[in-house]
């Protein structure tokens, strides 16, 4: 995978470096929004709990800070489904400026073959192809890297919270998250 993600990744750099700087960001905030809406989570059941206790102490109501926890959650639930939905844009647009970039460097080349390679039926079904395969076989590299990378920014996340319950945790998901790197490794270098 990773011999042909470089090559891929300048390839979509030049066909427009805005989608590309969007669907890195998009990549970063998807890998990071999930451990967020974790630790919020974590901080509202916190929350809960200490209005409980501060409830039965006072006799007064202490919801205040929960229904702040809430409303920062559903900001964060509203932002991940936001990127995600924006990432998805991002990848459809690059995929019709993509193929068509790719399009145009086949045809770029072909001006500079001679008549005896379209003559040659092997080398003719291969060009055939690469021009049917132009917007998927590129976008579906870099897609492949940008979700590697994502999930690799997810499981570094959500190592860091887990840090402070136990150094053990981090190593165990580590561990497990692993399997899972080979084997997306493996898929996306086949897959060009």
């Amino acid at each position: 995978m990773f011999r042909f993600s470089g090559r891929a990744l300048h390839l979509v750099w030049q066909t427009s470096p805005l989608l590309f700087v969007a669907m890195v960001l998009l990549t970063v905030s998807n890998g990071v929004l999930p451990a967020a809406i974790a630790f919020v989570g974590a901080r509202i059941v916190d929350a809960v709990v200490d209005a409980i206790a501060l409830t039965r102490a006072t006799g007064v109501t202490h919801y205040r800070l929960v229904i702040e926890w809430v409303l920062i959650e559903g900001v964060l639930v509203a932002a991940a489904g936001g990127a995600s939905r924006m990432s998805s844009l991002c990848q459809s647009l690059l995929r019709i400026q993509l193929g068509q970039r790719v399009n145009v460097m086949i045809l770029e080349k072909a001006l500079t073959l001679e008549l005896k390679h379209f003559e040659d039926s092997e080398f003719y079904d291969q060009l055939t192809q690469a021009r049917r395969e132009a917007s998927t076989r590129p976008l579906s590299l870099v897609m492949r890297t940008f979700g590697l990378t994502q999930n690799a920014i997810s499981l570094l996340s959500y190592a860091l919270l887990l840090v402070r319950f136990s150094p053990w945790t981090v190593v165990v998901l580590l561990l497990a998250g692993l399997p899972a790197f080979v084997a997306e490794s493996k898929f996306s270098g086949d897959a060009f």
